[in-house]
């Protein structure tokens, strides 16, 4: 269900869930320049598939995509 996928994002590490759309607070590229952390929203059900969620996820891509992230998988090994 959406509410246990929202509740799982929220205990993620590495995310943050923004998803207050009464309040105009979505995932933004803005918002996470400089920042390690991800941010997860606008979590719902995908009408393509059945038990599919949709949601939207950004990221500052130079950051956590190339640097930050091939440290966190070196970490994991």
């Amino acid at each position: 269900s959406v509410e246990h996928a929202r509740e799982a994002l929220a205990k993620a590490p590495g995310l943050e869930l923004v998803d207050e759309p009464q309040k105009n607070r979505y995932p933004m590229p803005l918002s996470v320049a400089g920042r390690d952390n991800c941010e997860v929203g606008r979590v719902r059900l995908d009408c393509a598939f059945e038990n599919g969620l949709s949601f939207w996820v950004s990221g500052d891509q130079l950051l956590k995509g190339a640097a930050l992230n091939a440290v966190q998988i070196a970490e994991l090994l």
